[in-house]
């Protein structure tokens, strides 16, 4: 009855929803200047939700404009630290007070289960941005004596006018991943959320005036990635750029931006991270709840998703069918059901993305050990997929599909694993599951990967607080860290400054 009651206040509370996606400038919102339009679907059922204008150059040009303006007259760059950081912390506990609001937008625009969308809002959320918060007085230079009369001192400064690209997966938590760092270190922003999920992002940008961020400061445009996102990306007034999103876009947002000023870009990209088994685990129940548990996170929409499980040959069969069995009572469910902790993909053309790679892998010889059912319309509900006897050469074991769909594979040795692991373009995350303490280091050294989690067996423990040490993505997957101390550094630019005489 509990689960009825509350499903039946979230259908309420979206009748109650006022769509405003429009720029949202100097502290106020106001029209675009495209004439086209874009529509916000709900992929529950293909509704339109709200239509909305698909942005255009001259609405990036105008954020930009404020945005300088207030860098340059010091509202917020020149404020003192300890402000900054008061005012941030206000932020977040903001964010905590309205995480309904906040969490119901997500869930309606990309179909992500409430639950986990309140989790984003209310625990992710204002946990990077304590985080980026206290390390903001942190940011430390050094000292030299040149002479027995002079010195020099580097200092850290903000960079200024920062531009930032944001994805759809985590709308709420992406965008105050990249809020966050920047503000933190005196930067104005410009920020363009994605065009599937952009309402969230304006309701924090409200909010964030409620805690005393100057109007100006914080800027967020919509619209569609060709236009909005290249215009920003373009822009020469802009000082850093920072894009989380597909490869094939992060290499586009590198090409604009050295085609404008040469601005630095901090990219973080697609992904096929890898779960590698070995034979001295003892609990396979624990490691096939563990291993799909990163591939199903968010329907399998994650950077990180662990697609790939590399299993010893000698626990892959009853390490699948325990796989299989979980996977296989996995059921897409309505996002606004309390109980749901699926929930279909985020849109029609991700859907039929997936559908695409599935059908691929089956017509390149892979087995569909378990093939899910995919919606073919009105909704974007789509069941897990597990592939067994796949090889390197086939696109679902290369290629990021950002979906349910988990490829087994099998090693005899310590080495194939790791060359199996290593064998793709990507780099940004990696597991490893095993009770040898030794090959535990050999393989936090071997796996080419920007974060390497070691697991023996048992439940998870509680999540860490990932956003108070750095990383940065390999390979493909990026370069640049935007958490823990390094992330502020890499929003500042360090200036060395040389005294001499008496």
């Amino acid at each position: 009855m509990a689960s009825v009651e509350t499903k039946s206040k979230w259908q309420e509370a979206v009748k109650s929803v006022e769509w405003n996606v429009r720029p949202f400038v100097d502290g106020d919102y106001r029209d675009s200047e495209s004439t086209d339009a874009f529509e916000n679907v709900n992929p529950v059922d293909e509704t339109v939700l709200c239509e909305y204008g698909a942005g255009s150059a001259a609405d990036i040009d105008e954020a930009v404009r404020v945005a300088r303006e207030r860098f340059e007259d010091g509202s917020w760059s020149e404020l003192p630290v300890r402000r900054r950081v008061e005012i941030l912390l206000r932020l977040a506990d903001l964010i905590a007070e309205r995480k309904d609001e906040i969490a119901l937008l997500d869930s309606v625009e990309i179909g992500k289960p409430i639950q986990q969308a309140l989790y984003d809002a209310e625990a992710l959320s204002v946990m990077v941005l304590r985080s980026a918060a206290t390390f903001a007085d942190k940011v430390l230079g050094d000292t030299a004596q040149l002479t027995s009369n002079g010195f020099a001192f580097s200092v850290y400064e903000p960079r200024g006018v920062v531009g930032s690209i944001c994805p759809w997966n985590f709308p709420s938590l992406n965008a105050v991943i990249k809020i966050a760092p920047a503000l933190a270190a005196g930067n104005t922003l410009v920020l363009k959320p994605s065009e599937l999920s952009p309402s969230s992002a304006l309701k924090i940008a409200e909010l964030a005036l409620e805690a005393g961020v100057p109007a100006g400061v914080l800027n967020v445009v919509p619209g569609v990635g060709e236009t909005v996102g290249e215009a920003l990306a373009l822009h020469r007034n802009v000082d850093l750029l920072s894009f989380t999103g597909s490869t094939a876009t992060g290499r586009r947002i590198m090409e604009l931006s050295g085609q404008s000023t040469g601005k630095p870009v901090l990219l973080e990209c697609g992904g096929k991270s890898p779960t590698v088994v070995f034979d001295d685990v003892d609990d396979l129940d624990a490691v096939a709840t563990g291993a799909l548990s990163t591939v199903l996170w968010n329907s399998g929409q994650v950077c990180v998703a662990h697609s790939r499980l590399i299993a010893h040959e000698s626990i892959a069969d009853p390490l699948r069918e325990k796989i299989l069995a979980q996977a296989g009572a996995c059921v897409p469910g309505d996002p606004l059901d309390d109980e749901t902790g699926f929930g279909p993909l985020a849109s029609p053309e991700q859907r039929d993305r997936v559908k695409r790679y599935v059908a691929q892998g089956i017509e390149d010889g892979a087995e569909a050990a378990l093939k899910g059912e995919i919606q073919e319309s009105g909704g974007c509900y789509v069941h897990p997929t597990v592939f067994d006897r796949v090889h390197d050469s086939m696109s679902i074991v290369r290629e990021e599909i950002f979906g349910p769909v988990l490829c087994i594979q099998r090693f005899r040795t310590e080495e194939e694993a790791i060359a199996m692991a290593n064998r793709t373009e990507f780099g940004l995350s990696a597991t490893a599951w095993t009770r040898d303490l030794g090959r535990a280091r050999r393989l936090s050294h071997a796996l080419r990967a920007g974060v390497v989690t070691i697991r023996t067996s048992g439940p998870e423990d509680a999540p860490a607080d990932f956003s108070a040490l750095s990383y940065e993505p390999q390979k493909a997957s990026g370069f640049g860290s935007e958490h823990g101390l390094r992330g502020l550094q890499s929003y500042s630019t360090s200036k060395l400054v040389m005294i001499n005489g008496d």
